[in-house]
């Protein structure tokens, strides 16, 4: 063996001091500035990754035995770490594990890249702890365990179960790598979180689609089994598809995917069964032009284009998102009418992300909507709040419900939200039918479902027939589970301009929502409710029509820990908004201007602890 000379021997010196084990069964070897191999010897479940959030993705592929399994991005730690993520390796034992890590940063040298922080704290564990460590995680909304969720999505009912998908990102605490998670329910309110159910591919990332249930068979893949529709979002969007024989909770994708592709954007295909024709419907948003794609099918592979609804109509500012299209009842008739339900970004009602809906007639191929009395279509919104976005319904609810459930939050802001070990929670559940307001229109009635009485724990306060004027009546919240409660409150403005009902706390921070019978508006300031500082966007003052004239006004009021939504108790309008105060707020006030108001009712709840 031929001897090395002194500036060799240095080089490999200086490579293995670079190149050391960062931890038991982990290697690292760095081949230059920003590429970076990481061996591991896959005896435990997880590998931990640290992650720093204001860090650019680095690209990684897992290898097994030298076959890459799966491409997915990390914010790998470079100062510091903010948090760490789960890759689970379970499926590897046995075999050589490589993770080839390709950095968005380059540095100067191989030195200066060896000192990143994520390169001495990479773990391998058997354990991933999902105990909650943020302050602002929701009491009794569905979250996610941890890291980054958006849409809901393939939401169906099925035994008993109410299954809920998720556009996840397992990697992190802002979008990326978007993978359909998985929580099923029995009642809606308390949630088991599943592993992943339909990951990235060839095709490309998993976008929003739905769920049905084939009681026919119409695709041949047995008789009841659950059927997915999703984007698969690469290069271009296209409709893939899947199909589950364990209720949902794994999925085998088809073989002859795509189903549908479109030589333009298109995305979130919507399906169920138009009845009349014997035949399978499909929405898809056809997102940079403003429109929905309406196709029919007997045997979900095969597809034909019947029409387009919404060129022109609308809000058009921004991206068409996430269809729904929904035959509901009108109350107090024996008459039903479709809704088209269309989400849109930027472009909603309060700027950012929003849910408009139209009303109208669907004959299996084509959506009419309803016009005004000059032969426009109006424009209505689904909730007025700042956070209710890809708002979409169960399939197969049963007793022909149609329960919707949304995001709640909005793309300007979703991101720098005050939290990090998780992103963003679900709606509560909402019942949906229609109603013919007084101004001749159908609108949306929309109330909490049902099940979410089933959140109510002891009566805190009960207050009946108190008369209130400009000097605010105070009452006490509960401090019970960090003050989250349930608010039954009904009044009558009789003399009064408006009434203001305000939550606080001992820092002064305050929600003030306001009653104003004569525009028959109802609003909504958070301007001052807390952490507003990170976005611009975020210090809003919102309000919603309340579809009737009268001085009476009936609310329920759901308070957790980071959300406030707000009903109206029969149907009207909602408001959904998400708040951050420093301490909880501990107290309700009414007050009146320009004249006497009533309390009929205040009656607070305290929300029961749930799994979700």
């Amino acid at each position: 063996m031929k001897h090395l000379t002194p500036i060799a021997a240095g080089l490999l010196a200086l490579a293995a001091s670079y190149n050391a084990q960062a931890a038991d069964g982990v290697k690292i070897e760095h081949l230059g500035t920003n590429n970076t191999l990481v061996r591991v010897t896959p005896d435990a479940r997880y590998i931990l990754l640290p992650v720093e959030e204001s860090i650019d993705d680095a690209t990684i592929n897992l290898l097994a035995d030298g076959k890459i399994e799966k491409t997915f991005y990390v914010r790998l730690a470079r100062n510091k770490i903010d948090y760490y993520v789960p890759v689970d390796i379970s499926d590897y034992k046995d075999k050589d594990l490589l993770l080839n890590v390709v950095t968005a940063h380059s540095r100067s040298s191989v030195r200066e890249a060896s000192e990143d922080a994520c390169w001495q704290n990479i773990s391998l564990s058997d354990t991933f702890d999902t105990t909650n460590t943020e302050k602002f995680r929701p009491s009794y909304h569905h979250t996610p365990l941890y890291g980054w969720m958006n849409d809901p999505n393939g939401m169906f009912y099925k035994d008993g179960e109410w299954h809920l998908y998720y556009q996840l990102n397992p990697y992190g605490s802002k979008w990326q790598n978007m993978t359909w998670g998985h929580s099923s329910s029995k009642d809606l309110i308390n949630w088991e979180h599943h592993p992943v159910a339909i990951e990235p591919d060839g095709l490309g990332s998993i976008f929003s689609g739905s769920c049905i249930v084939d009681t026919n068979n119409s695709a041949g893949f047995g008789k009841d089994e659950v059927i997915a529709f999703y984007t698969s979002a690469g290069v271009n969007q296209i409709q893939s598809m899947a199909h589950s024989s364990d209720n949902g909770m794994t999925f085998q994708k088809y073989a002859g995917n795509p189903v549908i592709t479109l030589d333009s954007e298109s995305r979130d295909p919507n399906l169920f069964w138009y009845e009349p024709t014997q035949e399978w419907v499909l929405l898809t948003a056809h997102a940079l032009e403003h429109e929905m794609l309406i196709y029919t099918s007997k045997d979900l592979k095969n597809w034909t284009l019947q029409s387009a609804f919404g060129k022109g109509l609308g809000a058009q500012d921004g991206v068409w998102e996430c269809p729904d299209l929904l035959e509901l009842p009108i109350e107090g008739s024996d008459k039903k009418k479709w809704v088209l339900i269309c989400n849109l970004n930027p472009g909603g009602v309060f700027g950012g992300s929003a849910v408009q809906y139209f009303v109208g007639d669907f004959d299996g191929k084509t959506f009419t909507p309803d016009t005004l009395p000059d032969g426009t279509v109006p424009t209505k919104w689904m909730d007025h709040g700042k956070d209710h976005y890809a708002t979409v319904s169960w399939s197969g609810a049963p007793d022909d419900r149609k329960v919707v459930v949304g995001w709640m939050s909005n793309w300007q802001y979703a991101a720098e939200v005050p939290t990090k070990q998780f992103r963003s929670s679900n709606t509560l559940p909402r019942d949906l039918s229609l109603f013919v307001a007084e101004d001749g229109q159908t609108y949306l009635n929309t109330v909490p479902s049902p099940e979410v009485d089933a959140l109510r724990g002891k009566k805190a306060l009960e207050v009946k027939g108190k008369n209130v004027g400009s000097k605010p009546s105070v009452f006490k919240l509960p401090t019970v589970n960090n003050g989250v409660c349930e608010i039954l409150l009904s009044f009558n403005s009789e003399t009064a301009k408006t009434v203001d009902i305000t939550l606080a706390n001992a820092k002064n921070e305050k929600v003030v929502m306001t009653f104003n019978p004569g525009e028959s508006k109802f609003s909504f300031d958070r301007t001052q409710s807390g952490i507003t500082d990170f976005s611009k966007d975020f210090p809003a003052v919102v309000w919603a029509p309340t579809l009737r004239k009268s001085t009476e006004q009936k609310l329920r009021i759901f308070i957790d820990t980071a959300s406030i939504e707000v009903f109206d108790a029969e149907g009207n309008f909602v408001l959904t908004n998400l708040v951050f105060p420093n301490e909880p707020y501990s107290t309700i006030s009414v007050s009146s201007n320009g004249g006497k108001a009533r309390i009929e009712n205040l009656t607070i709840y305290n929300i029961k602890n749930v799994k979700h």
